[in-house]
Formats: structure tokens, C-alpha cells, sequence
């Protein structure tokens, strides 16, 4: 009969055994995850793009994507009907130098659209001046990018979308998110009921805290505020030990993400890993969440109320960001 071998002996054969788990489970997960990014967004042939600046620009949409949600979750979640092809939410984030700056971009914003063909009819519509959502209405990801560069002049190097389903899996994934509020919200058109103080947020009541916005006192800027206040706090949960160390919430918050999760062609995991770690440094000071500088939140126009961007402090934001020097803007 074999010896068996010694308590020493198969102490160190376990030693091994995790240490190459540990060597193969990142990798075979970075393989798995690499394969499931939808890398549909191509932003390498756009036409008329600014030169690329100083530092690293990300633009990080929100959409009414319903991709996974039943009529019965949608009817829960207050999504309204329709297949989507509008954006929740836009940021505009830079990393460089000089930290990282989150500056939120109303979806009701009063830009330039530029021209372009719709593919669908071969119909070419002169550059026009609508609202920057209707951009993504008409275009795509491809088509807000677009309208992005052209009014901040800056060039967004890659671009990361996530839909109503994924949003509400991975709040939902990391046990919730905390969010203390200064007075109570209340939101019929939303579904948000929320007491003043702090509150577990699950992911059903975080996409209604996030949308929410007749009860904020400047509309959709309160909303863009309460985005990057919670997007900064989702990405601070899911960095702690209870999350990031634990296969049982690190795998599903992952799958989750990547679920509804819409980059650009060039987007890796180390690009959506630099991403992350940008909105987390936010989440722990070293950073600014700022809105688009505002000269008018309820301007009235052919296309209904919009907001008017303070053009000459705008321009002076999206120089500073281009040339990657510190931003002096300290919001709205």
C-alpha cells in the first residue's frame, strides 16, 4: 500500500493547489469577460473628429435599454413601454494629470446636431439644433459621440453604455447601495418613496432615484447630480473587500454588468478596469463631479423646454479638459 503522505506534505500540496487557483481563475476570467463584452460601437470611422488632447475621455451613457426585462419587470420598474433608443444619462468623464472630473451632460441639453444620413431611409438631415438626446434617437451611440465632440470639441476615446436591466442587476448583485438623502423624495412617475436619511437601495429603487427628477428644484440638473452621486457610491461598493474579494457577489456583479453592457471596438477590460477605478477615486475625493456649466435650465425652444449651456464657461471647461490642466469650474 502507498504511505499516505505526511500532514506537512499535503498542507503544501494544497498550498499549490490554491496558489494556482489563484494564478488561473483571474485569467480564465479575464478570457471569459473579454469574450462577452458586445464591442458593437464603432467610433473609428466618424467622420470630422477633434484631435485627440491631453489625458483620456470616456463617455458613460445611460439608456432606456429594456434588453432582458419582462413586461412584468418593466411594469414594476416604472420603465414605461417602447424598445428604448433614448439616453438616461450622460458623463462625460476625463482622467489625467490633474485627477479625474465627472461632468454630467443634461440629456435635454440645446446642442448642434451634425449632419448625417439615416441609414434606415438614406434621408440626409443638415446640421440642426435639437436636444442632445434626440442624437442617440436618431444615430445610435455613433451619432450622440458625434454630437458630444462636436460641441465640447473634445474626443471621446472609448464609450461604455448600460441598459435599465443591467443597471438594476448590479445595484442588486453588491446587496445595495447606501444613499442618504437630506429630505424625503417622492416620485409617483418614477415609483421612488424614500425617507429623509440614509437607505439600502436596491436596484428596482436606485433606477428610480436615478430617473427621478420633478421632485429636484432644477430638474434634470438634480438629476445629473443625484447620477454621479450614485454612480460614485456604486463603484465604491463594489471596490470593498465584501464585494471585490467575494467569488459570490464579485462573479454575479460582473456577469451583471456584462449582461447589457454596450463599449466601442476598442474598449478592453483594461480600458473598463481604468474606467472603474476613475469613478472610484471620484467616490473617495480624489476627483470633481461637476455639471455642464448652465446659463439657462428652462429654455424655451421649437423643441420644447431644453437646457442652455453657458457657452463662453463651457468653452473654457472643455479647454481646460482638452489641454488636461486643472478644471477651475466648480458647477452648478
Amino acid at each position: 500500500m502507498r504511505p499516505r503522505p505526511s500532514r506537512r506534505r499535503r498542507i503544501a500540496r494544497w498550498l499549490a493547489f490554491l496558489t494556482c487557483l489563484l494564478l488561473l481563475t483571474p485569467a480564465g476570467t479575464y478570457v471569459w469577460a473579454d469574450t462577452e463584452l458586445d464591442r458593437s460601437v464603432d467610433l473609428g470611422g466618424l467622420p470630422d473628429r477633434p484631435p485627440r488632447g491631453e489625458g483620456r475621455n470616456f463617455l458613460i451613457v445611460g439608456s432606456d435599454s429594456r434588453t432582458g426585462l419582462s413586461e412584468e419587470e418593466q411594469e414594476n420598474l416604472h420603465t414605461g413601454g417602447g424598445e428604448g433608443g433614448r439616453t438616461d444619462s450622460m458623463i462625460l468623464l476625463h482622467t489625467g494629470a490633474n485627477g479625474t472630473t465627472m461632468t454630467s451632460l443634461p440629456r435635454d441639453s440645446w446642442v448642434t446636431l451634425p449632419e448625417f444620413t439615416r441609414p434606415e431611409t438614406g434621408r440626409h438631415h443638415p446640421a440642426a439644433k435639437n436636444k442632445l438626446n434626440v442624437s442617440y434617437s436618431w444615430g445610435g451611440p455613433e451619432m450622440l459621440v458625434r454630437t458630444v465632440e462636436l460641441n465640447t470639441g473634445l474626443r471621446i476615446d472609448n464609450y461604455a453604455e448600460i441598459g435599465f436591466g443591467g443597471f438594476v442587476d448590479v445595484v442588486n448583485s453588491v446587496g445595495g447601495v447606501e444613499m442618504c438623502l437630506k429630505r424625503d423624495v417622492r416620485d409617483r412617475k418614477s415609483g421612488l418613496d424614500l425617507p429623509k436619511g440614509c437607505s439600502q437601495l436596491d436596484g428596482a429603487e436606485a433606477l428610480a432615484f436615478v430617473r427621478q427628477r420633478h421632485q429636484e428644484a432644477n430638474g434634470d440638473l438634480g438629476r445629473t447630480r443625484n447620477q454621479q452621486k450614485f454612480l460614485a457610491a456604486l463603484a465604491e461598493r463594489a471596490a470593498t473587500p465584501d464585494v471585490a474579494l467575494n467569488p459570490l457577489k464579485a462573479y454575479p456583479t460582473v456577469n451583471a454588468a456584462l449582461d447589457t453592457l454596450v463599449v466601442d471596438e476598442d474598449m478592453s477590460l483594461v480600458d473598463l478596469t481604468a474606467l472603474f477605478r476613475a469613478v472610484q477615486s471620484v467616490a473617495s475625493g480624489d476627483g470633481k463631479q461637476i455639471n455642464v456649466p448652465v446659463s439657462d435650465p428652462y429654455h424655451h425652444t421649437p423643441k420644447g423646454s431644453t437646457v442652455k449651456w453657458d457657452r463662453r464657461k463651457a468653452q473654457k471647461l472643455f479647454t481646460q479638459l482638452r489641454n488636461d490642466e486643472k478644471v477651475t469650474f466648480s458647477g452648478n
